[in-house]
């Protein structure tokens, strides 16, 4: 691997830290507990967009956890995954959606919304979805606010989640309806030894400051090797592939995926 594409981090972290960097320095100084809590640090990191200008005490900067760095990334992500958005979820969501991880609400543009009777996600969005009051890996909560769901949706979202194997089993198994779809456009680990290596390395800052985001998670064959709760495949079918012109080099190696469940 070119060392110009392993360094490619480095201005990529460095931009995400830069603008809240003091907001952050309050935070710890008012609580220096914080400190033993690199998991509520990064929230704060990803939380000061929305209150820069305001001197707020570490556990308001936490509450409001409204993504500052998806502030300075997501319109570009969005953008730069469009066409790849519009081809999967556009022509592929249907009936019932959950959208794992709903961020700025992009994926909402993305819905046909005369195949489309309703979307739910988790986050904070654009007012377009019902927001639930639960994380990912709380199904038991999602079938009560929902039901199951024809549709499962994660853009950039399966690399941050806690359990990844065991919630995206769960959703699965338990909140996705036989004969529905699961698509998923994600950052995976590379198949190639260099890239991981050096995924592997940074993921540990990379996570401090993208809320627990993992560079060198293998979600897609996580995904792919979904088992029933007989121990057989849970797919009845299944389609992954990759990014036009992506480099192979690339730290942030993309799959885009859609399968699926049996009936």
């Amino acid at each position: 691997m070119k060392l110009s594409a392993a360094l490619g981090f480095v201005t990529d972290f460095r931009y995400a830290l830069q603008a809240p960097l003091l907001g952050t320095l309050k935070a710890v100084i008012s609580s220096p507990s914080l400190l033993l809590e690199p998991a509520l640090v990064s929230r704060i990191v990803m939380s000061y967009h929305w209150v820069q200008d305001q001197i707020l005490s570490a556990q308001q900067y936490v509450i409001l956890h409204a993504v500052y760095v998806w502030g300075l990334f997501a319109d570009g992500a969005d953008g730069n995954g469009r066409e790849i958005k519009a081809e999967l979820i556009t022509q592929g969501a249907h009936r019932l959606v959950l959208d794992i991880g709903t961020g700025h609400g992009h994926t909402a543009n993305y819905l046909d919304h005369d195949k489309t009777a309703k979307a739910a996600g988790f986050e904070e969005s654009n007012g377009s979805l019902d927001i639930l009051s639960c994380g990912a890996e709380d199904t038991e909560s999602i079938l009560s606010s929902v039901g199951a769901v024809d549709t499962i949706v994660s853009v950039l979202t399966l690399c941050s989640v806690l359990n990844p194997e065991l919630t995206i089993a769960s959703l699965v198994r338990d909140v996705l309806k036989p004969g529905g779809v699961l698509l998923y456009f994600e950052h995976v680990r590379s198949p190639r030894d260099d890239v991981a290596w050096w995924q592997k390395l940074w993921t540990p800052l990379w996570q401090l400051a993208f809320d627990g985001c993992k560079l060198d998670r293998p979600t897609h064959l996580w995904i792919e090797d979904t088992l029933n709760t007989e121990g057989n495949s849970i797919w009845k079918e299944g389609r992954r592939w990759g990014v036009k012109d992506e480099p192979e080099e690339h730290l942030w190696w993309h799959q885009v995926g859609r399968y699926t469940k049996l009936s």
